[in-house]
């Protein structure tokens, strides 16, 4: 039995260790907002802030603007201008690069390659993947496999490791195919322990599971029609300048050039410089402010645009829709095979538009678009919710296309595979850069690099 006195000390020596500890607990976790706090760089969060949203395409002005003032695009930028600005221990974003231009995808690429901490990232392009990720999750048959390296490595690792397993399965088919044979061949007579012997030999190899055959996921083939010959020039623009309103400044003075069927060529420029806005003026969805742009009385022209999913009635279905569109087709069979050419087949084609995810929306625009029949394809950020197999379906179409095409994209690869030109929009003008999409990357790293550096005093 404690005595008073010792039950006094026990308790006086209990509170003194509870004290100790919790002094302890609020000492680590100190420690821990002053680590966090440093790695924010508290003291510089300000100029953080603006370093990101500079990055992302936000000038001094738009920085101090409210966020209900912006378009959701832009919205976007801030919702991915913020997690950056926290950076978190684990870092998820989900295609990121839409609703960015090149000038952004190029900052974000740097800013992601020397992120610190765990990045987990989906994304449908393959230029950006391979700048920025080390490791590559592919998700199929309900199961992840990881591979090392960047997304160009992945596809050459999945080959080589197809091609093996491919080898395997066929060798053990043989073996297989040999083995029932002798089986059945001297299952009974002077050979048949031996047959038996194989036998068992067939029942072990079958139990510890035989090597599965390589099933190509389906691929999907897209396609633009034949539009026809015109005779040139297509379209002429003379000496177009454009400006909203007399109160704004000009977009575009003095523009001059030509498009052919011939012509495949990108759009690029800094984010406000008027890409979109050029793609209207050619497809006369704009008139110019001043000058004129002449076009062939038979061009025919289809436009591809971010916004075109929103104009779909999610009511109907692809199906129903499209018939609605193109009355001309009579037969539900032959535009179930219009539509069948774009990725969407069986149930896709009848339920509501509204069940279908934003990359089926997206093929049904294309579906709606290849059967306007066009001479000239006006594609503004045609990549937007499509996955990487439809992009590489989509550039093997625009390559196999007859007519004519101008291109707006964040996606370096998609215009590395269909553009022969690429037009810089700055300053009110357009001209011709000299070299390819890649060296035009690698102006915008250096120009990022420049602007970024700490000055010199």
């Amino acid at each position: 039995m404690f005595t008073c006195r010792e039950k006094k000390r026990t308790f006086i020596s209990t509170n003194r260790f509870i004290v100790y500890f919790l002094f302890l607990e609020a000492q680590e976790l100190l420690l821990e907002i002053y680590e966090r706090l440093d790695d924010l760089d508290a003291d510089k969060a300000e100029a953080r802030a603006g370093r990101i949203l500079h990055g992302l395409g936000f000038t001094k002005k738009m920085q101090n603007k409210q966020c209900k003032d912006f378009s959701g695009g832009w919205r976007m930028r801030v919702a991915l201008a913020r997690a950056l600005f926290v950076s978190p221990h684990l870092l998820l974003l989900d295609e990121p690069t839409n609703h960015l231009d090149l000038d952004a995808c190029v900052w974000l690429e740097e800013e992601l390659r020397n992120y610190k901490r765990i990045l987990i990232m989906v994304s449908h392009s393959q230029d950006f993947l391979n700048g920025v990720c080390t490791n590559i999750v592919h998700l199929t048959k309900n199961k992840l496999f990881i591979y090392g390296g960047n997304y160009d490595a992945y596809v050459q690792t999945r080959q080589e490791l197809e091609t093996n397993q491919m080898k395997k399965y066929q060798w053990e088919q043989e073996q297989v195919a040999k083995t029932k044979g002798f089986i059945a061949r001297f299952g009974s007579g002077s050979r048949a322990s031996q047959a038996q012997s194989r036998e068992k030999t067939l029942a072990k190899m079958m139990e510890s599971g035989l090597t599965e055959k390589v099933v190509q996921e389906k691929t999907l083939s897209l396609s633009f029609p034949d539009p026809g010959k015109i005779p040139p020039p297509c379209l002429m623009v003379q000496g177009v300048g454009f400006r909203y309103s007399d109160n704004t400044d000009w977009i575009y003075t003095n523009l001059d050039f030509g498009i052919d069927l011939d012509t495949r060529v990108a759009l690029v420029g800094p984010n406000g410089a008027g890409k979109s806005t050029l793609l209207k003026l050619i497809g006369n969805q704009l008139l110019p402010t001043k000058g004129q742009i002449r076009r062939n009385a038979h061009l025919r022209m289809g436009r591809y645009h971010q916004h075109l999913t929103e104009q779909l009635d999610l009511n109907l279905s692809a199906l129903d829709y499209m018939m609605k569109c193109f009355t001309d087709v009579t037969e539900k069979e032959e535009m179930r095979r219009i539509i069948g050419r774009f990725g969407l087949t069986g149930r896709q084609q009848i339920c509501p538009m509204r069940n279908l995810s934003d990359g089926q929306r997206c093929r049904v625009c294309l579906a709606w678009l290849a059967w306007q029949c066009p001479h000239l394809l006006l594609l503004d950020e045609p990549t937007n919710h499509l996955d990487i197999e439809t992009i590489d379906a989509l550039a093997d179409a625009v390559k196999n296309f007859s007519g004519g095409m101008v291109l707006v994209s964040h996606d370096f690869r998609l215009i590395r595979q269909v553009a022969d030109k690429i037009w810089v929009c700055e300053n009110q003008t357009v001209k011709e850069w000299p070299g390819d999409i890649l060296s035009y990357k690698e102006y915008l790293r250096q120009k990022m690099q420049a602007d970024f550096a700490p000055s010199k005093k």
